[in-house]
């Protein structure tokens, strides 16, 4: 698994398709072999993933850190069941500050955790 790094990697992904969608993520893919030059900006044919977690949705940099760190541990676990393609995980809403009191919880990760799962396994359905 490779990781996305420049910027223009990660808008070429997402230009491409939203392919899952949960309350708080969504799951962007573009194909290596897409007409719009995706395949000079990836090396190899592998799986690519890059995590976007805007500071509108995660104030404290504790938190980001810590949902980018879930977000590339979920993905390297289930790579097998990733298309061989360009993917960002892009966080689209805020977890609720009331019931996540601490920057860093395991209540807090293990929730990231488990629609991080949930998202994958829409990805992957949608796939076959």
């Amino acid at each position: 698994m490779q990781r996305l790094k420049t910027r223009a990697q990660f808008q070429a992904v997402l230009a491409g398709a939203t392919v899952a969608r949960t309350a708080h993520f969504a799951l962007h893919r573009c194909p290596l072999d897409a007409p719009s030059g995706a395949a000079s900006l990836f090396g190899a044919q592998d799986v690519w993933v890059g995590a976007m977690v805007p500071k509108r949705w995660a104030r404290r940099a504790v938190t980001r850190n810590a949902i980018k760190r879930q977000i590339y541990n979920v993905t390297a676990a289930s790579e097998a069941s990733l298309a061989h393609a360009a993917h960002v995980v892009r966080l689209r809403a805020g977890f609720d500050r009331k019931q996540f009191v601490s920057a860093v919880s395991d209540k807090l990760k293990a929730a990231v955790r488990a629609e991080l799962q949930l998202l994958l396994e829409r990805a992957a359905a949608a796939r076959a």
